[in-house]
């Protein structure tokens, strides 16, 4: 029988610093943190990447988790920062394991809790 890993974070939240032109982890959050937790989280005027592990039970009643890469650009956010991080998400996102899916969002709506859990099933 697999034991299962403990998860650390339910998300990580990362930036660019771009002083130092690399990416850093900007917040995490814990195994009880929700969804709701997380996007409040994110600013609503700046870009980030994050990573959201989503927990699920599918139709078969078999509790199943995928992990999220969110790559996070308002439209208000400044035109240089979303460049930026348009330019360093691939190279980014290649440094990363395990991730199951991708969501490019501008708005909230892009990103909220349905389109998680559609994608995810």
């Amino acid at each position: 029988m697999r034991r299962k890993r403990k998860k650390v974070h339910r998300y990580v939240i990362f930036k660019i610093d771009e002083k130092k032109k690399e990416v850093v982890v900007e917040k995490t959050g814990g195994p009880a943190d929700s969804y709701e937790d997380f996007t409040s989280s994110l600013p609503e005027n700046d870009c980030r990447y994050a990573v959201y592990d989503f927990d699920f039970v599918t139709s078969e009643n078999c509790q199943k988790s995928k992990i999220f890469f969110i790559a996070w650009s308002p439209a208000v956010s400044r035109i240089c920062a979303k460049m930026l991080y348009a330019t360093s998400k691939e190279r980014f996102r290649r440094e990363l394991e395990g991730i199951h899916y991708e969501i490019q969002a501008t708005d909230p709506t892009e990103m909220d809790l349905d389109v998680i859990r559609e994608r995810a099933n």
